[in-house]
């Protein structure tokens, strides 16, 4: 089912305008944008990929073509940013690899440009999500930052010098796997302790559920459960603060960031996550202090609004 609303404003006509998606493993989200970051629209709906890869491409295309309907007669649709989950070509426009989606060497730009004749601009999703919180968010007019995403999996967003770093192969800000507990648990990548088995809302809710003999307890109830003095809830609570807290200090140590940003749908929980994770972070670094850690602006829309600045940014190129 899809969930269509007005987010900012009228819309204004004769403007260009721009499509921003964000496909994700459970939800498809859309955006109609404006220059200036500013959202008209807004469409939600869940992503099939129970269905296969194909069906995901189909509801991506029909979350275009929905938006695209909304545009005045005035005014122009002129892109469409699209950000993706896993590895990502984004200058060949591919779609290397994405577990949740069943996509691998996807040709995904060329077969959403073919389908709906705009110029579109295929990017990584978290950095997408970063960008925006560079560009509108918390982490305007800062150089130094590291933005992370806690949802299905940990991944990161790495902001250095005021801009978004992909790394030599595209791969920069797996801090989802950084191995911290040595003799941890093997996680899917084939590393063992690494940190979304342990910090990611999938592994809170795995690992309690498992722990608990009962299933599909949601990642925010196991934290809410933890914070209500629930002991076996707490345990778990705790190892996903241990194991992101030392990923963060080795990044602290490495790379020096001024604000590190939490975003995805964990970081509903404000204070009950970020104030634990606060305090670990600054008892792993002895001799030099924590950089300040918060929520960010946009928490599960950061990803579409990114999508949005992106195609604008290649408009320009």
């Amino acid at each position: 089912m899809t969930a269509m609303r007005r987010t900012e404003g009228p819309l204004a006509a004769q403007r260009d305008l721009v499509i921003g998606v964000d496909v994700g493993g459970t939800t498809v989200k859309a955006g109609l944008f404006d220059s200036d970051g500013v959202e008209y629209r807004h469409s939600e709906r869940p992503t099939p990929r129970h269905l296969g890869p194909d069906a995901v491409i189909t509801t991506t295309l029909h979350a275009i073509v929905e938006l695209r309907a909304q545009v005045p007669q005035a005014a122009r649709l002129v892109a469409v940013g699209l950000v993706v989950p896993g590895v990502v070509d984004a200058q060949q426009g591919i779609a290397v690899y994405a577990a949740n989606l069943g996509w691998q060497q996807l040709p995904l730009r060329q077969i959403v440009a073919d389908a709906v004749g705009l110029p579109v601009i295929l990017d990584h999703d978290v950095r997408a999500a970063g960008l925006a919180e560079l560009e509108l968010g918390a982490a305007q007019g800062l150089q130094e930052i590291l933005f992370v995403a806690l949802g299905t999996g940990v991944a990161a967003a790495v902001i250095t010098r005021g801009q978004v770093s992909a790394g030599a192969t595209g791969r920069a800000g797996e801090l989802g796997h950084l191995p911290v507990f040595p003799e941890g648990e093997w996680c899917a990548c084939g590393q063992r302790g690494c940190t979304e088995t342990y910090a990611s809302a999938a592994s809170l809710s795995r690992r309690y559920s498992a722990a608990g003999g009962i299933s599909d307890v949601p990642a925010q109830d196991v934290i809410s459960r933890a914070a209500a003095g629930d002991p076996l809830a707490a345990g778990i609570f705790n190892d996903a603060i241990t194991a992101l807290g030392r990923a963060l200090v080795n990044y602290v140590l490495l790379m020096d960031p001024e604000l590190i940003l939490i975003g995805g749908g964990m970081a509903a929980s404000g204070a009950v996550l970020l104030d634990p994770l606060t305090r670990q972070v600054q008892a792993g670094l002895a001799w030099r202090p924590a950089p300040t850690i918060s929520k960010g602006t946009f928490a599960g829309d950061a990803g579409r609004r990114g999508a949005g600045i992106l195609a604008w940014h290649g408009l320009k190129v």
